[in-house]
């Protein structure tokens, strides 16, 4: 028998709360949601804002994957952003374009999975052209971390196109 791979279903759009922009009532003029996977996609830096102990945010540029619905990145364990992703899992990533801007909301968890951590290996250096060999050793043996951001919510804000401003639910 064969098993079926479930499609992910595309996430609900709806206008974001922003009084006193203007934005019209409804949904028609939203971005479609192959709109925020495309920037997600070609986006070659993001970035990360994570939790420090003391509550105050932290802001980090870093380089990802968007993978099966998810944002893929790497860090060493001993970084600010991993240690406070261990205390708050919560974080924001946001595309490098703000003119174009894709903004996700999520939950961060360690992939554990090794053949998922070596796909992530392979598209990494295919996307960034960066060697990874000297790392691969340490997150394959789980030794440092690779991070999966579920998104809750992502917003979409074009700036040419400022009243399709998008929220999309997961």
């Amino acid at each position: 028998m064969k098993t079926r791979r479930r499609l992910a279903k595309s996430p609900k759009a709806s206008r974001p709360h922003m009084p006193g922009y203007g934005l019209p009532k409804g949904t028609k003029g939203l971005l479609p949601w192959k709109w925020a996977l495309d920037r997600l996609n070609k986006s070659h830096n993001f970035w990360i804002i994570t939790v420090k102990p003391d509550r105050s945010p932290h802001a980090m540029v870093i380089w990802a994957l968007w993978l099966d619905g998810e944002l893929l990145f790497s860090t060493c364990r001993q970084s600010r952003k991993s240690k406070n992703l261990a205390r708050n899992a919560r974080c924001i990533i946001a595309a490098e374009h703000a003119d174009q801007a894709v903004i996700v909301e999520g939950i961060a968890r360690e992939v554990l999975s090794i053949p998922l951590r070596q796909k992530f290996l392979a598209l990494y250096q295919k996307k960034y052209d960066f060697d990874m060999s000297g790392f691969e050793k340490d997150i394959l043996n789980l030794k440092e971390p690779i991070y999966a951001v579920k998104p809750v919510v992502v917003f979409g804000l074009d700036e040419e196109k400022f009243m399709s401003a998008t929220r999309w639910r997961f």
